[in-house]
């Protein structure tokens, strides 16, 4: 226990997380009546709130969102399934990604050539893709979400004096009170991201995924580090700067999923301002103001530079991000419409348009495509149309 004791004195040590001269017993909640300091205890109960939030989402895709996705047209089942055939089968559970050797292997066990069983991979990994309406309820969730976020977050930071000026965030520091609009605004966000965490195992998988993920942790230890350290005022600020973004990249998704392509481009140009404007230009600021203008009002401390070291990873993954959406809308014009995406879990996604335009043989044996039902040549590609996330989804 005194090993313990001693590790978690070392770890809690004033001289790392507080300015020189404050103490724990400073800035213990109660200490006193002019200010309520945040308490560290309270970073529990966003956990049970993640649990909550994950059960609204289920009851609100399900009884909610599914049923208007499949009124909007929206399909809920994939492509046709390939036929059966026990030996790949049992090779596709080993492993799900066909080699030229695996296919060599199989060709002397089963009567297909070499087209056939690649054929038959496509049409089975395609049955493990998550249909078009798995995605429009993620994304509507998503969207729903940001949403309320920003709006939220407006409302509780319009009265603030550090929303106008990013100063405020460091006069009086660590002496700085907690409203309750504050603590509710902190405490959901951060049971969005743990519920975020979580169930990103278990929705679509996307190219980011682990830079997601990435994202959602730096997002959780930012705000965990500046609740600890009574750092609410800036972060509160980092919140509401990356809420507004996501609100039209989840519409622009939806209204692709939808079909709705002209609406889709332009949300998808309203976000890509939006997110050039507050990922690239605000937050730097607010950046700037911790990493020049903080240290001449207050004194420098450790945890002071691990928080700033977080937030400069933070733009680092927003920079990222920014080329990927760059990427889409260089592609957007040259075609004159939003499609694909760079974040797809696979180049071979398999939409029903595509399964109907595998290449047939003339009556002179010569190959061709069937065109799709709007018209186009369909090819083998992703489903989805975003370039970023968030933070955030």
């Amino acid at each position: 226990m005194e090993i313990v004791r001693a590790v978690s004195d070392t770890f809690w040590s004033t001289r790392v997380w507080l300015p020189p001269n404050i103490t724990w017993e400073d800035i213990r909640p109660g200490v006193r009546e002019d200010v309520n300091h945040a308490d560290y205890r309270h970073l529990i109960y966003p956990i049970p709130l993640a649990a909550v939030i994950i059960v609204l989402r289920w009851i609100i895709e399900r009884y909610w969102i599914a049923p208007v996705g499949k009124a909007l047209g929206i399909k809920s089942t994939g492509p046709k399934p390939p036929k059966p055939n026990k030996v790949l089968e049992a090779a596709y559970n080993v492993n799900a990604r066909l080699s030229h050797k695996t296919t060599m292997r199989l060709m002397k066990q089963v009567d297909l050539s070499e087209r056939q069983i690649e054929y038959w991979w496509r049409r089975r990994r395609a049955q493990d893709k998550p249909t078009t309406l798995v995605k429009f309820c993620e994304t509507s969730w998503r969207c729903i979400y940001y949403t309320y976020s920003f709006i939220f977050g407006s409302i509780v930071m319009w009265d603030k004096p550090w929303l106008w000026d990013i100063k405020q965030c460091w006069y009086g520091y660590p002496h700085q009170s907690v409203t309750n609009d504050i603590w509710w605004y902190y405490m959901i966000s951060m049971a969005f991201y743990w519920s975020l965490t979580a169930s990103q195992f278990y929705d679509v998988k996307r190219k980011d995924f682990w830079q997601m993920f990435a994202h959602h942790m730096i997002t959780i230890l930012l705000m965990a580090l500046s609740w600890v350290c009574n750092l609410h005022r800036v972060g509160s600020l980092v919140l509401l700067v990356h809420d507004c973004a996501d609100i039209f990249l989840e519409s622009a998704k939806l209204t692709k999923y939808a079909q709705y392509q002209k609406v889709c481009d332009t949300i998808f140009a309203i976000f890509t301002v939006v997110w050039i404007v507050t990922r690239l230009m605000l937050y730097p600021r607010i950046i700037y103001s911790s990493s020049v203008e903080a240290p001449q009002i207050l004194p420098m401390f450790p945890a002071y530079y691990i928080f700033n070291t977080l937030l400069i990873l933070l733009l680092v993954l927003h920079i990222c991000w920014t080329y990927l959406i760059v990427q889409i809308a260089v592609k957007a014009i040259k075609s004159g419409q939003m499609e694909g995406d760079v974040r797809s879990s696979s180049s071979e996604e398999i939409s029903d348009s595509s399964e109907n335009s595998r290449p047939v043989l003339t009556n002179g044996g010569t190959p061709k495509k069937q065109p799709s039902k709007n018209g186009t040549t369909a090819t083998v590609a992703a489903n989805s149309v975003s370039a970023s996330p968030k933070k955030k989804q």
